[in-house]
């Protein structure tokens, strides 16, 4: 008896340590519209090289499209070629994609720099792809899935946080493009409606 019962608490424990990897993240501090965002400081897997949000970005003259994605998740990757598409259509306008990686490389090694740099080299990244090193900034935003846009103006104040589209699953059955129409709204001095979607993706992968 004592050892079945041992056997069965091994087995829960082993469940919980699962649960626990693949659980949402514990979110401590989540960004409203109308809130200022954390400027922050991340390095590009592409060259290497810091990027601070709110000084290395001088074609951001109106904004940022900053975007929580990754190599390794099913929508991350449907997504992908829209976010290139996205990033070529909106920074003419003076809002550039900004790509941030979240998750943890432990949980994750397609997910870590080297993977990271070779498939931004793999589609030609036009944009920069960030590793939030530390998973220090998505909390701070407030991002649980990828991927999630936080679109925000040039005084890095959030005016639209969600999904990029409306099909999730199929880039042709989209009848409408979120992110495009929030911009739009901005450039003709109207607030985003709807400023808020349910971004759809993976949860970011966190050992915290």
């Amino acid at each position: 008896m004592k050892k079945n019962l041992l056997a069965a608490l091994a087995v829960l424990a082993g469940l919980g340590i699962s649960l626990a990897c693949t659980n949402p993240p514990v979110i401590e501090e989540v960004l409203k519209i109308g809130d200022k965002a954390p400027d922050f400081t991340l390095v590009n897997a592409v060259d290497g090289k810091p990027y601070q949000l709110s000084k290395d970005f001088p074609e951001a003259t109106r904004g940022y499209i900053v975007t929580f994605t990754c190599n390794t998740c099913p929508f991350a990757i449907k997504y992908e070629d829209r976010i290139i598409a996205l990033h070529e259509k909106m920074a003419p306008k003076g809002y550039p994609v900004v790509a941030i990686q979240p998750n943890d490389p432990a949980i994750k090694p397609g997910d870590d720099m080297e993977a990271m740099k070779a498939q931004a080299e793999k589609k030609d990244y036009p944009f920069v792809y960030l590793f939030d090193e530390g998973q220090k900034v998505y909390p701070q935003y407030g991002a649980s899935r990828t991927p999630e846009i936080f679109l925000l103006d040039k005084d890095l104040v959030l005016r639209y946080h969600g999904t990029i589209d409306d099909s999730a699953t199929d880039p042709a059955a989209v009848t409408v493009n979120y992110v495009e129409q929030a911009v739009e709204a901005l450039e003709s001095g109207r607030k985003p409606d709807p400023a808020t979607t349910k971004a759809i993706g993976c949860t970011i992968k966190t050992n915290k």
